[in-house]
């Protein structure tokens, strides 16, 4: 039911309240719009929709990682000829969004230090001599978790690591204390 049609649900017709004709006008409804309401039958696309939005709606609560791209396709599986930008249109109108991080994580901020790369022509010959650490996220069916580890260049043993909910200061210095209780990088 669209916004003009719930407006027009509001005009009531009697002698206390000021006339259609006004209340019309206030609500910026056309008043043959108003007596029309009633007689309104949904279209065969507007029912349509509602059948495609309830199955979107039923595959985005079992996949919510799903964009509109892996929603043509699970649709198109089903039998069910749909174009991307209907998708797109109907995901946006039921305010569905795919749960995943958001693009351009990697791009540093303007204002943010560029540090130099000091291991440049350094050669690594040994265990211990280089340690590094990472986050990365590992995407799951209901959201995604991250991962921390420390890495020695080496051997390419992990040292430490763990899994979080959320990418914080306290976790990642955890990551790096239990490393550091199991030795010290020379670099």
């Amino acid at each position: 039911m669209g916004s003009n049609c719930r407006l027009s649900m509001m005009i009531e017709a009697n002698k206390r309240h000021p006339s259609v004709r006004r209340q019309c006008e206030l609500l910026e409804l056309s008043r043959s719009g108003h007596y029309r309401r009633g007689k309104a039958q949904p279209s065969a696309r507007d029912l349509a929709n509602e059948r495609l939005q309830k199955r979107i709606d039923e595959i985005y609560t079992e996949c919510p990682f799903f964009g509109s791209r892996q929603m043509v396709r699970q649709l198109h599986r089903e039998g069910r000829d749909v174009g991307r930008k209907r998708v797109q249109r109907l995901m946006r109108l039921m305010g569905l969004q795919a749960i995943c991080p958001g693009p351009n994580t990697s791009k540093p901020h303007p204002a943010h230090k560029v540090y130099p790369y000091l291991l440049r022509n350094v050669p690594i010959t040994r265990v211990d001599h280089v340690w590094s650490t990472d986050i990365t996220y590992i995407p799951l069916q209901d959201g995604h978790v991250y991962l921390c580890a420390v890495i020695d260049w080496h051997s390419r043993y992990v040292i430490s690591w763990s899994v979080s909910c959320s990418m914080d200061g306290p976790w990642c210095r955890s990551v790096l204390q239990e490393a550091l209780m199991q030795g010290r990088p020379e670099t």
